[in-house]
C-alpha cells in the first residue's frame, strides 16, 4: 500500500498493524517444519534473484550523497553478492536453532491431579526500528517469524528499496508454504511521524524494539504505549585489576576496543588498579596507541602515559564507536564497581583478574547485562554465547536482557488440564 500523503499516512498505519496482528493470529498456528522450510526457500530465492537485490542496492547507493553518508556508512549499506550469501546464510542457521513455540519451560501434577504446564507463546506483533543496514531486515524478520511473531519493519530511508527487495521476496516465499505474507512488512514511508502513529497502535502491536541511536531509543522508550526492549549505548569498561596478567590484559584490551570500533559491545573505557597501573598501563596503552588509538586520561594516567591527553567528564559517559578510549586510575575494586555502575550504560563490562575473590565481587556488583572475567567484551552476542541469531542486546531487566534471540521474543501461558476437578 503506497503512502500518497501526510493525511493517508495514520489510516495506512493502522491497517499494517490490523494485518500483523492478524497475521500473527494465523502464524502462531504454523509449525516448526513450515518455518523451516520458509526459511530455507527464503535463503534459496535470495541467492536466485541477487541481481534484483543488487539493483534495488543501487538506488540506494547513488542516493547515499544526499544522505551524508560517510564511506563506513556507505560501505555498511552496500550489498555484493557475496554479502547476499552472507544473508541467506545467516537464514539457513535460524531455521537449524530450536523453534521455541510450544516448549514446555516447566511443568508437574497437583495433589489434586491437575496437570500444569508453563509453555512458550509467541509475543504476537514487533514493531522493530533499525538502522540503514539491508542484512538486518532479513535478520530481523527470520528471527521474528520463527519464534511465531509477525514483524512491522521500519528501517532506515537510506536502505528503502535493498530492504523493500528483500522483504518482498521474503513475503512470496511465505505465500508458498503457507505462511502469512502480512506476517513480514516493511513501513512503504520514510516519514519520521509514521513511528509515531505506530507507537500509539498497543491495541495492534505488541513490544517495540528500537535498534539505532540514543535519542531514537529516548524517543521510542517515550512515546510507545505498549512495552519496548531497549538497547540504549554501549559504554563498556574493562577494568584491570592489580592482579591481572600483563599479557592477558594487552590482548583483552585491544581485543575488545579495536576489533571492531563501530560496535555497542567494543570497549570505551579502560580502568586500572593504582597498584599495578606503572607496570600495566605503559604496555596497554603501547598496545592501543599502535592501533591509532587516542586515549583521554584523568592526571595519573596521563603522567604514566605521555601521549595521553586530559579526560573530561563527559568523557566517560561517551560511547565513541570510534579510535578514543578513555582511561582512569582507580584506588580500590571497590572504586571500579561503583564508577562502573556510575559512568556505564549496563551493557557489558570486563574485570582482568587471577585473584577469584575479586572476580566474584565485580560479578555480583557490576550492574550490567553482561559481565565478563578474562574475556573480551565482545564475546556479549548471541552467536558467542550459543543463543544463535539475536534481533537485538537489551540493557532492560524487563522483559529481556542481553542478547535477545528467539527465546526472548516469547512469553509464556499455563496450561492447566484436568478431569473434572472443581474448587472446593
Amino acid at each position: 500500500m503506497a503512502v500518497a500523503s501526510t493525511e493517508d499516512l495514520q489510516p495506512y498505519c493502522l491497517e499494517t498493524a490490523r494485518r500483523a496482528k492478524a497475521a500473527a493470529a494465523e502464524l502462531a498456528q504454523a509449525t516448526g517444519a513450515q518455518k523451516n522450510a520458509w526459511l530455507n526457500d527464503s535463503a534459496c530465492q535470495l541467492r536466485a534473484q541477487s541481481d534484483r537485490i543488487c539493483e534495488a542496492n543501487a538506488v540506494d547507493l547513488a542516493a547515499a550523497p544526499e544522505y551524508g553518508l560517510d564511506d563506513a556508512q556507505v560501505d555498511r549499506l552496500r550489498l555484493t553478492p557475496e554479502r547476499i550469501e552472507g544473508i541467506a546464510k545467516a537464514l539457513e542457521e535460524i531455521a537449524m536453532l530450536p523453534d521455541p513455540v510450544g516448549e514446555t519451560i516447566e511443568g508437574g501434577i497437583r495433589p489434586n491431579g491437575l496437570e500444569i504446564s508453563k509453555v512458550r507463546t509467541p509475543l504476537g506483533v514487533v514493531f522493530f526500528i533499525y538502522e540503514s543496514r539491508p542484512n538486518v531486515t532479513a535478520d530481523a524478520a527470520a528471527i521474528c517469524l520463527k519464534s511465531g511473531n509477525a514483524v512491522i519493519l521500519r528501517g532506515g530511508k537510506e536502505a528503502i528499496h535493498s530492504s523493500r527487495a528483500i522483504v518482498e521476496i521474503l513475503q512470496e516465499t511465505a505465500a508458498v508454504h503457507q505462511l502469512p505474507a502480512d506476517a513480514v512488512q516493511l513501513v512503504a514511508t520514510t516519514d519520521r511521524a509514521a513511528v509515531g502513529h505506530f507507537l500509539k497502535m498497543n491495541e495492534y502491536i505488541d513490544v517495540a524494539i528500537p535498534r539505532g541511536g540514543e535519542g531514537l531509543i529516548r524517543r521510542v522508550a517515550a512515546e510507545a504505549t505498549m512495552p519496548v526492549i531497549k538497547h540504549f549505548t554501549g559504554n563498556c569498561h574493562v577494568y584491570l585489576d592489580q592482579h591481572a596478567d600483563l599479557d592477558t590484559a594487552v590482548r583483552i584490551v585491544v581485543n575488545s576496543k579495536c576489533h571492531r570500533l563501530g560496535v555497542c559491545n567494543a570497549c570505551e573505557s579502560l580502568l586500572v588498579h593504582q597498584d599495578a597501573a606503572e607496570t600495566l598501563l605503559p604496555k596497554v596503552a603501547a598496545a592501543l596507541i599502535e592501533q591509532g588509538i587516542e586515549i583521554r586520561g584523568d592526571q595519573a594516567t596521563c603522567q604514566l602515559v605521555p601521549q595521553a591527553v586530559p579526560a573530561t567528564e563527559e568523557d566517560y559517559s561517551a560511547e565513541y564507536l570510534g579510535k578514543i578510549i578513555s582511561v582512569k586510575i582507580v584506588d580500590s575494586l571497590d572504586t571500579a564497581i561503583r564508577h562502573i555502575n556510575h559512568y556505564g550504560s549496563h551493557h557489558t563490562d570486563a574485570i582482568v583478574t587471577r585473584d577469584l575473590a575479586a572476580a566474584r565481587t565485580f560479578t555480583q556488583r557490576v550492574d550490567s547485562a553482561a559481565v565478563m572475567v578474562n574475556a573480551s567484551t565482545r564475546f556479549n552476542d548471541g552467536g558467542e554465547f550459543g543463543l544463535g541469531a539475536e534481533i537485538g542486546i537489551s540493557t532492560d531487566k524487563f522483559h529481556a536482557r542481553g542478547p535477545c534471540g528467539l527465546r526472548e521474543l516469547t512469553s509464556y501461558k499455563y496450561i492447566a488440564i484436568g478431569n473434572g476437578q472443581i474448587r472446593s
